[in-house]
């Protein structure tokens, strides 16, 4: 018990000094920019489709369940607040935070991980290229650039999908969906919504570059490290989100 208290209190030193080491590469040069725009391109744009047909299809399921409810009540005509609220303050941050993770942190850890296995992160710091700011501060701020955007992306596609059952299925017009969809959104929802991904998108790629970096074991290891990226990663996500919404609700948020 003492030992794995150890390993895991060195686990949260060794994940804290990576993330300060990354941030701080971005202000100082030199910096990769190049790398930084084609791993925006790897994340954001490769996790589009995922990202928009689970908005879209999430949507949809919860106009469904929620008509369902309302309809006992006479209360039909919310559905387009409910499905908005829904979307923009859990559903749509959790949900694509989720699907990039199971994506991207993955994928991060699988790369750096073989990086580590076949020597180049070894063979980079022999030729004075610090690996840090090479491959990590690159991931990292590609992914707390595009994880918001993908977000605001996926509640669209989730209100539209809301629109498309209610329309096809409820008889709601288009009015009586989206103005109180519209309506119900406060400043507040839309920013405590957009405040999530940041927080996300740093646990994603750090994660990621944090197993990966530290991947022992040969091919084997990469794929351990593969998966306890997407797992941890995941969970790190639910855990967070409860404490970040636990903390906008108790600031009156």
């Amino acid at each position: 018990m003492t030992e794995a208290l150890k390993r895991w209190v060195l686990a949260v030193q060794e994940f804290t000094y990576l993330l300060v080491a990354a941030v701080r590469d971005a202000f100082t040069p030199p910096r990769y920019l190049t790398d930084t725009l084609i791993q925006m391109d790897v994340i954001g744009v490769g996790s589009l489709p995922v990202v928009v047909l689970i908005g879209f299809f999430t949507g949809g399921v919860l106009s469904l369940q929620t008509y369902r409810t309302m309809s006992d009540f006479g209360e039909v005509g919310l559905l387009g607040e409910i499905v908005a609220l829904s979307l923009v303050l859990e559903l749509g941050p959790v949900l694509t935070a989720l699907m990039v993770a199971g994506r991207v942190s993955s994928g991060i850890a699988s790369e750096l991980g073989s990086m580590v296995v076949s020597e180049q992160v070894d063979a980079m710091r022999a030729l004075g290229t610090d690996p840090v700011r090479k491959l990590v501060a690159p991931r990292l701020f590609a992914t707390v650039i595009t994880l918001p955007l993908l977000t605001i992306l996926a509640d669209f596609c989730g209100m539209l999908g809301g629109y498309f059952i209610s329309y096809s299925t409820v008889h709601l017009t288009t009015q009586e969906y989206w103005t109180p969809a519209y309506q119900s959104l406060t400043y507040k929802d839309v920013t405590q919504g957009l405040i999530k991904p940041f927080f996300f998108g740093i646990l994603i790629s750090m994660i990621g570059c944090y197993q990966g970096l530290h991947t022992k074991g040969g091919t084997e290891g990469v794929g351990r490290a593969t998966t306890q990226a997407m797992v941890k990663a995941s969970v790190s996500i639910i855990l967070v989100d409860f404490f970040i919404t636990k903390f906008l609700v108790g600031i009156g948020f």
